[in-house]
């Protein structure tokens, strides 16, 4: 199924957040451009909005699937521009509340005001969940024209959650949740890409919000590489808490059988399938895991064959979370990160695959020793592959709501460049 249900939402967005979106200025910007780094510790990806009365610079967590923008109205939220979203009000219906609280047991602050609607905020760094105050507020942003740094532009009332974490701790109390928020406050093709990239030396990957270009160093448009699959709805909400009926707001996209080295893997391949009723099954992209996720049985397929085509390098012991390592002193390197037997998730027919490289799939622990970097994810996991956030880096991929499909480039190390290659700071490419 495509992805309906969420594409009529989103467009119901546009006559609310178009006509209030920019500040002082007729100025309609050809997309938006926030930059991306990978926190070392907690491996998640992070990037900075300005937000607020006077702006104050706000640390976020990139949760792609995410429902809602939230910020944690605990920490000192404080704005003269900050408006609570009323009970029944056209913007309560747009951030799809079902639920309104009348009275708030504290002193009115953002995050405890009568009358407003509430949400669900989800972490999904502690699979934890709270209820969370409707608000809207000003937030500025970069905007671009798809290869260089544009100006700075604002949404004067962008809607979001204001929660308290209520015992959430930990990495991703606050985060931004694509794409519902800033396409839709410009009515940009309902479409936006995310390009990631490592921890290392400060990199900076991207995210667009809008059509292409999205131009890399040097002067390299990595649309041009996109291949398409459809996006698919799974009718069930993966969320840690969720009212009946609520479809999931995660990316699912139609993995129909995996291979290694152009051979297939032995799977059960119903795993591979969505559950209409219990929303179990299938293969989502997440940017808060990691590593990608594999039901078990699919996990100890996908090692032993694996293992079997790469039998001319030593298998070492294992390093957690990983159950694959290597000794990696004569395994090389190539353009494509270390030379080891090439995955495929192939897709909607034997002819369009997502091909995973060793720079990819192989993870670095020790200074001789690389792990295939996929994690067992138990058995009667709610979803049988999470491509994590490792298998993305120096991917581009663009979600098209629209036409409910994913662009993906697989490695644009190829191509040679990669996602910290967009150019933040100069109008010259």
């Amino acid at each position: 199924m495509a992805l309906t249900h969420s594409f009529l939402l989103f467009c119901s967005l546009f006559p609310f957040f178009i006509i209030p979106s920019l500040s002082k200025t007729s100025f309609r910007p050809k997309a938006l451009v926030l930059p991306v780094s990978k926190d070392a510790s907690s491996l998640q990806y992070v990037t900075l909005i300005n937000q607020r009365t006077p702006l104050v610079p706000v640390k976020l967590t990139l949760d792609l699937g995410g429902q809602f923008q939230w910020v944690d109205s605990e920490e000192g939220y404080v704005s003269s521009s900050y408006k609570p979203v009323r009970c029944r009000s056209a913007q309560c219906a747009l951030a799809r509340s079902k639920s309104c609280v009348t009275e708030c047991y504290s002193g009115p602050r953002p995050g405890c005001n009568n009358n407003t609607c509430s949400v669900l905020p989800d972490n999904t760094v502690t699979s934890t969940a709270t209820s969370g105050e409707v608000g809207q507020d000003v937030v500025s942003i970069q905007s671009t024209d798809g290869s260089n740094p544009g100006r700075v532009v604002s949404v004067k009332k962008l809607i979001f959650a204001c929660s308290g974490v209520n015992g959430m701790a930990g990495f991703g109390r606050t985060k931004i949740s694509l794409p519902s928020q800033f396409s839709a406050a410009f009515s940009f093709d309902r479409k936006f890409a995310i390009c990631l990239t490592s921890s290392a030396s400060n990199a900076k990957g991207v995210v667009f919000f809008g059509d292409g270009p999205y131009v890399l160093l040097p002067g390299i448009d990595a649309s041009k590489f996109l291949i398409y699959t459809p996006l698919i709805l799974n009718p069930v909400s993966t969320a840690s808490a969720y009212f009946e009926g609520e479809p999931s707001s995660d990316y699912f996209i139609g993995v129909k059988s995996i291979k290694i080295n152009g051979k297939a893997v032995p799977l059960n391949t119903s795993l591979l399938s969505i559950d209409r009723i219990q929303g179990t099954g299938g293969t989502k992209i997440s940017t808060v895991n990691p590593y990608t996720v594999m039901e078990t049985t699919i996990y100890k397929a996908v090692i032993a064959t694996f293992v079997k085509e790469l039998a001319l390098v030593p298998r070492v012991a294992s390093v957690a979370p990983f159950g694959a390592c290597f000794n990696s002193t004569n395994i090389g390197s190539t353009r494509v990160g270390p030379p080891v037997p090439q995955i495929d998730l192939v897709l909607q027919s034997s002819k369009v695959s997502w091909r995973i490289f060793g720079a990819n799939s192989m993870v670095q622990v020790k200074s001789d020793v690389m792990c295939l970097g996929f994690v067992d994810g138990g058995l009667n996991p709610r979803t049988s592959i999470v491509i994590g956030g490792y298998q993305l880096e120096n991917n581009l991929l663009q979600f098209d709501l629209a036409t409910s499909r994913l662009g993906f480039s697989s490695s644009l190390l190829f191509r040679q460049t990669t996602c910290a290659n967009f150019n933040f700071t100069s109008n010259n490419v």
